[in-house]
């Protein structure tokens, strides 16, 4: 019974989809192409070469290397093997889902225990410092120091989810065993060369698959990106966007804050970047305005939760466990945001008035604001160069298998 009521509420979801596609097809199409470029622009040419790398690393034994250094660290902060030092710096480091992108990766190559993975990917999913520093701090608020109050509580509030979730099913031991050696370099050169050996693959076959598996990936996201943009507006144009968000009206007047913010914070929970836009817009004080863009930085926005589903679906991973560690990311920076505001916002602002600047790039440029304008500039030529390589790849791939045949 349960699964034919599913059938059923899919089913209707995908029809009203396809109706409002039908009747709203200007703003559709309007939302689509925003989704697109934002895709093509900024997410695939910053996303690619990390996730290249990590392929390449993983094979080349690197990320073992790292776990055996860093396990006495990890292990007892975070429960989880060594290797989530390198999950973790690289999910900062290129936003994500770069986190569970790699977990799904070390999990397949049985490096990490399905519990491990879970605790790892709770907390190795955050923005990077170019998207909260150039595209919401200086693009959306024209303000760079805000930038310093955005990263602090984000990536403070990761950590702290990543300290609650050691306890997830602490029983479990994982694969990797607890560490009693301690810090060796010479072994972890030794597991680093056992892990190369062990693979197979010669450079062109790694380098090739690693290309390829970063590509469909990055393809999943930007097809995701694309769906949410659209649905985001169609509820919006609808009105179902304001319904919605009357009834975080009770919710907001309990926390304290303005009711403007309930329909650009829903907005965020969909999609993080129009979310951020229209707080940005929203003419609140910057203090409230900073805690419902920590909330929904944290928390990812559900257009981030479902490309995350989607790459754990390819494993064993369970989602609710990073779906928890959203709640509490979006909690815990929200609490910091507030602790940490006069230290490191009113503090590097002179004769700040509290009102939240509207949407303006000039006179404000930083250095994330230069990146992401040369993105924009190269990213397309990036992005097409490296469908065509891929494309190349496959061609190649098949016409030696062909002459093998």
């Amino acid at each position: 019974m349960k699964s034919q009521v599913k059938s059923f509420i899919l089913a209707l979801f995908t029809i009203i989809f396809a109706i409002l596609l039908i009747k709203y097809p200007d703003q559709a199409l309007s939302a689509s192409i925003r989704g697109l470029n934002m895709w093509w622009e900024i997410v695939f040419p910053s996303l690619l070469p990390f996730f290249i790398i990590s392929e390449l690393m993983i094979g080349f034994g690197v990320v073992t290397f790292i776990g055996v250094l860093f396990e006495p660290i990890m292990r007892p902060l975070f429960n989880v093997p060594g290797s989530g030092s390198f999950v973790w710096a690289m999910g900062m480091a290129s936003g994500y889902p770069s986190g569970a992108k790699i977990t799904a990766r070390l999990r397949q190559e049985k490096q990490l225990s399905r519990i491990e993975a879970e605790r790892l990917v709770s907390f190795t999913n955050a923005s990077n410092p170019l998207f909260i520093f150039g595209a919401i701090a200086v693009g959306f608020f024209n303000d760079p120091s805000l930038g310093i109050l955005l990263a602090a509580s984000h990536y403070a509030g990761n950590t702290m989810v990543g300290l609650v979730m050691r306890f997830y099913c602490r029983k479990d031991t994982g694969i990797s065993k607890k560490s009693s050696e301690g810090f060796s370099l010479r072994r972890a050169f030794y597991e680093l060369h056992k892990t190369r050996i062990k693979d197979e693959r010669p450079f062109g076959k790694l380098f090739g698959d690693a290309v390829l598996s970063s590509l469909q990936t990055l393809l999943m996201i930007g097809g995701f990106i694309i769906i949410f943009s659209v649905l985001n507006k169609l509820l919006f144009v609808t009105g179902i966007t304001e319904v919605i968000a009357a009834s975080f009206t009770f919710l907001l007047a309990l926390l304290h804050l303005p009711e403007v913010l309930s329909i650009p914070i829903f907005s965020g929970l969909m999609e993080i970047t129009m979310g951020s836009q229209m707080i940005s817009q929203s003419g609140t004080e910057m203090l409230f305005a900073a805690i419902a863009v920590s909330f929904i930085l944290g928390f990812n926005g559900f257009s981030v939760q479902a490309q995350v589903a989607s790459i754990l679906a390819e494993t064993d991973v369970r989602f609710l466990p990073y779906f928890i560690g959203r709640l509490m990311h979006g909690v815990f920076a929200s609490i910091l945001c507030i602790l940490l505001f006069h230290p490191l916002y009113l503090s590097q602002s002179e004769g700040s008035s509290g009102a939240v600047p509207v949407l303006s790039k000039a006179g404000a440029h930083n250095w994330a604001m230069d990146i992401l304008e040369q993105l924009s500039s190269y990213g397309p030529l990036i992005t097409i160069a490296s469908l065509m390589t891929g494309c190349l790849i496959i061609w190649n791939q098949r016409k030696s298998s062909h002459r093998l045949k």
